[in-house]
């Protein structure tokens, strides 16, 4: 996020997760919520955002609360916790 503009996803109304450690050197906590900011814009879709304490970059020592974290999300996904806001009709 401190790289890219990310522009390229505004067109794509898909929903989706963005993870994090909060020891991110490479994409600081900063840069990833302005672009979580910047993908919630988008109507019709839902960003969900996690922060995983002590991970870095790659998830050093982390990738199981990595995955822990994914399953759940696409768990919640599944059951149709997490489901964007319903995009206003068209009137004719």
């Amino acid at each position: 996020p401190n790289t890219y503009d990310f522009s390229f996803l505004a067109p794509c109304p898909s929903s989706g997760l963005i993870i994090h450690g909060d020891g991110d050197r490479v994409a600081p906590e900063k840069d990833v919520i302005g672009l979580v900011e910047k993908l919630k814009l988008q109507k019709g879709i839902l960003i969900t955002q996690d922060t995983i304490p002590g991970a870095n970059h790659f998830f050093t020592d982390k990738v199981d609360i990595l995955m822990e974290h994914c399953s759940d999300y696409l768990d919640r996904r599944l059951a149709g916790e997490l489901v964007p806001p319903a995009a206003p009709k068209k009137l004719r």
